[in-house]
């Protein structure tokens, strides 16, 4: 399996978003891709909730959506949207959504985002993520015919008990498309998706937002870039730099059969007593 990780900067003009992430997808698909990733909020990074309330849509409604579903369906690709910030949830908020796209333009599967990013990583670098989306609070596990792939979404990366229980349900791959904040991805993103994968044994596959992020209201956001690939084995297939662009990885699927049968800890999880006091 040929997979493609697209690192872009996406402003906040959804329209502007979509036709390039349209062109790479085609140019991934001519390089050999079959299976096609994006990051998180693929659609509009903003940080302006009255901007974010004009130009999000509800799910049947969104033209970035309608818009790479036809493309995956003129190529014949597989594409992981990796989300979509959509109106429709709780309370009037957003919901950051993941879609899997399968060959024919369908929805093969959705995953909504479970781990809000409510976190002050300096004094001028605040997120508050739960105040304007609903968290999700399913796990999501999606067939596409060679491999079953994990659905996660860039926080999500810091809960290792979601990743080993989407494994444990027979994942391949994860995928962990992000919009990861430049300090945090520094210190923690590349140990962070190689632990994933070495618990695991799966593939796991990370495609990132990076750079300054145009905005014509509200503040810009600064994002780590660094699109990664890492084998079972916790070794790094593939690491995009900061720069955007396409890039490109094989995977072997007999790796992951490999790794686990080398290193079976799936397999022994034991029952154990909650922590006391003493």
């Amino acid at each position: 399996m040929r997979a493609a990780l697209l690192q872009i900067t996406s402003s906040d003009n959804p329209d502007e978003n979509l036709a390039l992430v349209q062109g790479m997808v085609a140019d991934a698909v001519a390089q050999g891709a079959t299976l096609v990733c994006t990051p998180e909020v693929t659609n509009c990074v903003s940080m302006d909730r009255a901007h974010q309330s004009k130009v999000f849509y509800l799910q049947d409604e969104d033209p970035t959506l309608q818009g790479l579903k036809a493309t995956a369906h003129e190529h014949g690709v597989w594409l992981s949207i990796g989300s979509l910030a959509l109106k429709g949830g709780a309370g009037g908020r957003f919901v950051n959504r993941s879609f899997l796209i399968n060959p024919s333009g369908e929805i093969a599967a959705t995953y909504d985002k479970i781990h809000m990013f409510d976190v002050q990583v300096s004094e001028t670098e605040t997120y508050a993520e739960s105040s304007g989306y609903t968290p999700g609070g399913q796990a999501v596990l999606a067939d596409i015919g060679d491999a079953k792939i994990g659905l996660t979404i860039c926080y999500d990366l810091r809960f290792p008990h979601l990743h080993r229980s989407l494994a444990k349900a027979g994942a391949d791959i994860i995928l962990v498309p992000s919009a990861f904040s430049a300090v945090t991805g520094a210190a923690h993103w590349e140990t962070l998706l190689r632990a994933r994968a070495i618990e695991t044994g799966c593939f796991v596959i990370a495609a990132a937002q990076t750079g300054t992020h145009s905005v014509k209201s509200g503040k810009s956001r600064l994002t780590y870039g660094h699109s990664l690939a890492v084998s079972p084995w916790g070794d790094i297939l593939a690491d995009a730099g900061t720069n955007c662009g396409i890039t490109l990885v094989d995977l072997d699927l007999n790796e992951v059969s490999k790794a686990r049968t080398r290193i079976p800890a799936l397999k022994h999880d034991r029952v154990f007593s909650e922590p006391k006091s003493k």
